[in-house]
């Protein structure tokens, strides 16, 4: 871990600062009930007002909420729908759009139905909402005259950076029950589509409309699907999986089982499937290609903030002494430092870059379920950000999303490994366990070898997930006692083919059982150990590290080893400034940091760059993966391997 000297310490302090207002003030205030079940973003909408103006009067919130507990609400916002009487005052004849604006948020704003607005604004259906843009808008009295009969459908038109998730939440739907009344969408959602929300869809009202065009659009946009999905038959391959499905076809694997019922109880040989078509799969799947992130495309001032733990606020009564002491005990607070420290390199270069960014940097003063972010995001008004990096909390960084998940800006969450809940600007920059374990299998399927596992008796959910998932691996015997039936083992090596062996246990003697094993047939057969996960046995002095690159150990990893000129240049700036090598979370902190800057600089949003590129830094590669029920996941996996010159390579 990585050791700052108090000076560092006290220069980093000094250079963040923030200010508490008081958040009672001269405000009206009134009192709500909490029912069973309600959010946050669901109680903001019901009263007009956003959730950081509830987190402000109560901190607590932040926590959580509970059935019958007692919200303070700015009374000056307005009542809720039910409550709120008919206006005496007169709306205003037009509006100006600004920045983040969306036509969701005017039409909520002025109390008017989508159809309406754009009845009033025909440009808004050519060329869409426009910074600067005046907008008419329609009457109080014309909008009341407008009422839909009960039993008229209800429709949506797709705009650019919805998602399923979204739309279901702003008609109070689930997923499913938008998939069901537009079976079309299972697959994809394209821009432009016409969703039924409610009622029926009359024959003579097309299911799609053409997509909308800019006039100053030049570039096709691959997602766009101008003919409603069609599907084709498609048989299952022998070896096939999950993962290798999902890719093939663009599809998660629930889409694949909301298509295909009987996949629930697994992927089987010889299995008939219904899947999109080839055209579609195309349409469907951005072509996302790996980039080097080298320089700008784009000149416009782009604002990034960092959201990070400091915590000012618990040390600043500290002597020198006892923060010298936490400097050398606070592990959470090195880790802080070490983040906060690789970050400095990455604006550092951004800067050599001639980037045009605004960094703001703000102490999130955080524990696993409390944090500032509310206070910060009011009073600095970080819903004009183009992108957050922090909180490192989960609990906190899906608060921050929520927040700013009405002016859709990303926020990346850093450190945190935990399953992120539905949030549609949420990038978890983590690639989880799980994913890590897929790739490897998946690897091994495509090299078509001949695959053995070695599990001992402590590892049955494991051995379990193989029987049911992967019936082409051979599970070795095992003894009476537990150990490894090294006869019956050797009896299921093949010639002519890989012989790749999963090692799954943590036991010493059966480790090096197998290894031996292994290199006492390398001259009859091709051989290759296997681990999924970190096995700290492998690490220690028992295990002979010369026998681990003759048998290339292969693993998943989301990090790699880079001996790039590059990734040399940045250890050696950063030595020279730190007077220390970095540390894992250092190196983390410039390429989360520099990976969101690089990618904001470019001539796209950031979620289009998420959607069409996968780059890599110095030792991490992002490769966002948008997921059904919201929100982005990274996917960047490498496949490793120890070789004889004791170098770690990437299998290929």
């Amino acid at each position: 871990m990585t050791r700052f000297n108090t000076n560092y310490f006290f220069a980093i302090i000094a250079i963040i600062s923030f200010s508490l207002t008081s958040v009672l003030g001269q405000e009206k205030i009134d009192k709500y009930v909490v029912a069973k079940g309600e959010t946050i973003n669901q109680i903001a909408q019901k009263f007009n007002i956003t959730p950081y103006e509830i987190y402000k009067l109560n901190p607590d919130a932040q926590s959580g909420l509970k059935p019958n507990s007692v919200l303070l609400i700015p009374k000056s916002k307005g009542k809720t729908a039910a409550a709120s009487k008919p206006a005496t005052k007169q709306l205003p004849k037009t509006h100006e759009v600004v920045a983040k604006e969306t036509l969701f948020g005017i039409e909520k704003k002025y109390n008017v139905t989508d159809e309406e607005l754009k009845k009033a604004n025909p440009d808004l259906v050519k060329y869409g909402l426009q910074i600067g843009q005046i907008l008419n808008i329609p009457s109080k009295g014309a909008a009341q005259s407008s009422v839909v009969a009960k039993n008229a459908p209800v429709f949506h038109t797709v705009l650019p950076k919805e998602t399923k998730f979204s739309i279901a939440k702003q008609y109070n739907i689930t997923i499913e029950e938008l998939e069901q009344k537009n079976p079309d969408i299972v697959a994809n959602l394209p821009i432009g589509y016409e969703l039924l929300i409610k009622g029926s869809r009359p024959k003579a009202v097309t299911k799609n409309v053409a997509p909308e065009t800019k006039a100053t659009s030049a570039k096709p946009t691959a997602t766009v699907i101008k003919e409603p999905v069609s599907y084709i038959d498609y048989t299952v391959k022998a070896k096939e999986t999950f993962y290798s499905l999902s890719k093939q076809f663009g599809l998660t694997q629930q889409q694949l089982i909301e298509l295909n019922p009987n996949l629930s109880a697994g992927v089987q040989e010889g299995m008939v499937l219904k899947v999109p078509s080839k055209s579609n799969q195309i349409a469907a799947n951005s072509t996302k290609q790996k980039v080097v992130l080298g320089k700008k495309t784009s000149n416009d001032k782009k604002t990034l903030v960092l959201v990070l733990p400091f915590n000012v606020a618990k040390n600043e009564a500290d002597t020198v002494t006892s923060t010298v002491n936490k400097l050398n005990n606070d592990k959470f607070l090195n880790m802080t430092l070490d983040f906060y420290s690789g970050a400095v390199m990455a604006i550092d270069s951004a800067k050599v870059l001639g980037l045009n960014m605004d960094i703001k940097i703000f102490d999130s003063n955080e524990t696993k379920t409390t944090s500032n972010v509310a206070n910060i995001f009011n009073d600095h008004d970080v819903a004009n950000a183009d992108a957050v990096i922090g909180p490192f909390y989960q609990n906190n960084v899906e608060k921050a999303a929520n927040i700013l998940s009405q002016n859709n800006v990303p926020v990346i969450s850093p450190l945190s490994r935990d399953n992120a809940n539905p949030t549609p600007n949420l990038y978890q920059s983590i690639v989880p366990a799980s994913d890590l374990k897929s790739a490897m299998f998946d690897y091994l399927t495509a090299k078509q070898g001949n695959t053995i596992a070695v599990i001992d008796k402590k590892k049955e959910t494991i051995r379990k997930y193989i029987l049911e998932n992967h019936k082409e691996i051979k599970i070795a015997p095992l003894t009476e006692t537990g150990g490894l039936n090294v006869e019956a083992f050797k009896s299921l090596f093949v010639k002519d083919r890989m012989n790749y062996v999963i090692l799954e246990t943590a036991n010493t003697a059966m480790i090096k059982y197998t290894i031996n094993t292994m290199i006492s047939v390398m001259a009859s057969y091709q051989v290759q150990l296997v681990v999924l996960e970190q096995n700290e046995t492998l690490d220690t002095d028992e295990i002979n590290f010369e026998n681990l690159t003759k048998l290339h150990l292969m693993y998943p990893s989301s990090t790699r080893e880079n001996n790039s000129p590059e990734a040399e240049l940045f250890m050696q700036s950063y030595r020279k400034k730190n007077k220390v090598n970095p540390s894992t979370y250092a190196i983390r902190g410039f390429d989360v940091t520099f990976d969101t800057m690089m990618r904001l600089s470019q001539d796209k949003t950031y979620q289009e760059t998420a959607e069409t590129m996968i780059t890599e830094q110095v030792e991490n590669k992002f490769e966002y993966h948008k997921k059904d029920e919201g929100g982005y996941v990274n996917r960047g996996i490498y496949i490793l391997y120890y070789d004889t010159d004791l170098t770690v390579k990437e299998a290929k």
